[in-house]
């Protein structure tokens, strides 16, 4: 297996990167995920906003080719100021993961986000769909906890999670 660098999106990588959300998204239908991702999120906008903030990595192997993508930001979360059915665990600075999306050929890959973000800052919170069973499952094998639910700027409802520090 090829060796996997975790590195900032580059303008340049912006097709390859659509290419991921859409396996993403496909790989969402068939495991019963059908709410979270539209055909219109993420936009190709969005993501060149990521990138130029400084926010979007990508996985690469040796031969440059991108197996994954994910936002990462260190700050405030405004989606995440009103917590419903819950409680943050801390008010700490903490970092965000969003928009986690794979080709799937690479195994582990919420593990190296996980690891590359917490070298970073140790509090991470993180959010997804109730139906999204597979994220579900990898939060709380890498022992994130249920926090509450909150809502996402179109006002539909996300179950948040903290990892405790």
């Amino acid at each position: 297996m090829n060796t996997i660098t975790i590195r900032k999106s580059r303008l340049s990588d912006i097709d390859d990167i659509m290419r991921l959300y859409r396996q993403a998204k496909q790989y969402m239908k068939e495991t019963g995920n059908l709410l979270q991702w539209n055909e219109h999120y993420p936009d190709t906008e969005m993501i060149r906003q990521d990138i130029v903030s400084g926010c979007s990595y990508a996985g690469e192997d040796a031969h440059g080719f991108l197996h994954f993508v994910f936002m990462f930001r260190i700050g405030d979360e405004p989606t995440y100021h009103v917590i419903r059915d819950g409680a943050w665990l801390n008010d700490e600075p903490y970092g965000v993961i969003h928009r986690i999306a794979s080709d799937r050929s690479v195994h582990g890959v919420f593990s190296l986000c996980l690891a590359f973000c917490r070298q970073r800052i140790r509090n991470i919170r993180i959010d997804t769909h109730a139906d999204n069973h597979v994220m579900r499952h990898l939060l709380q094998k890498n022992g994130f906890q249920e926090c509450g639910t909150i809502h996402v700027r179109d006002g539909t409802s996300r179950i948040a999670y903290q990892l405790p520090e």
